[in-house]
């Protein structure tokens, strides 16, 4: 067995690449919304959007972007694999008792957890960015970070109460999801065989553990969404001045929330 030697490595290669068709999955569905919801932002009459505004969204992303969505999920893939990598080396230095060691790889993986989180908020506001305006991801990135930078006030109100409402709205669906399984699976209200149902509250767990992924999964769309229309928003009120040379793109509704108006209304 000669090639046991290599086994270690394949290994990192395979688990670097799921890390990367992971994550480029992900920045997939995140460009392909990020389309939709800017399409609907730029168009000046709302009702004139295609029908198939995602179908055509997703084709021009795979025609377009596909080297932008890798070259972003490539960063966050390395940036994991050397998580995976400090982990590893983590147990292995356990066995020596080094408090020095100890604080240096602590303080190693908080640093690159705080840069993944960084990355991929950067990485997803570069993605909105590119569906906006075509641009390749350096160039994305760079306008994003310019420009929340220039709103940073609005972008950490608008960051903390999305967050805290999205995170209300998931607890209270788990929390219905989890009151109806429990009436049916740790009650005899709906079935008099649960009685004898010896752990009644297994069931009830596992599906609140189930409703709470698959909740998020759904929110992260509206997420999307209020992180899409934000940057629109943004660079809308600082190219336009409601004028009718340059007249708001948003919609009415956001007008009357922040009191702007085009003056050919």
């Amino acid at each position: 067995m000669e090639n046991d030697a290599f086994y270690p490595y394949l290994q990192a290669i395979n688990v670097f690449g799921f890390f990367w068709l992971v994550f480029f999955v992900s920045a997939l569905g995140q460009m392909v919304l990020a389309s939709v919801f800017a399409q609907w932002y730029w168009t000046f009459n709302k009702r004139a959007l295609p029908f198939f505004a995602v179908t055509a969204a997703l084709c021009r992303t795979i025609r377009y972007h596909l080297g932008t969505l890798a070259f972003g999920s490539l960063i966050i893939a390395i940036c994991r694999m050397i998580r995976v990598f400090l982990e590893y080396l983590d147990q292995k230095l356990k066995q020596y008792d080094n408090e020095l060691t100890r604080a240096i790889m602590c303080c190693l993986k908080c640093f690159f957890w705080c840069l993944e989180k960084f990355l991929k908020f950067i990485n997803k506001n570069a993605y909105i960015m590119c569906a906006v305006h075509g641009k390749n991801f350096c160039a994305s990135a760079k306008d994003a970070f310019m420009l929340l930078m220039r709103n940073i006030i609005r972008v950490f109100v608008l960051d903390k109460v999305t967050d805290f409402l999205f995170f209300l709205s998931k607890l209270l669906v788990t929390m219905g999801v989890g009151a109806v399984s429990y009436v049916f699976f740790a009650t005899d209200l709906v079935w008099a065989d649960n009685a004898s149902l010896n752990y009644g509250a297994v069931p009830v767990v596992i599906i609140m553990i189930c409703t709470y992924l698959i909740s998020s999964v759904f929110f992260s769309v509206y997420s999307m969404a209020v992180d899409t229309l934000f940057l629109c928003f943004l660079e809308d009120c600082e190219r336009n001045d409601g004028s009718s040379e340059k007249p708001y793109f948003m919609s009415k509704n956001l007008m009357k929330i922040f009191g702007k108006k085009n003056k050919a209304d």
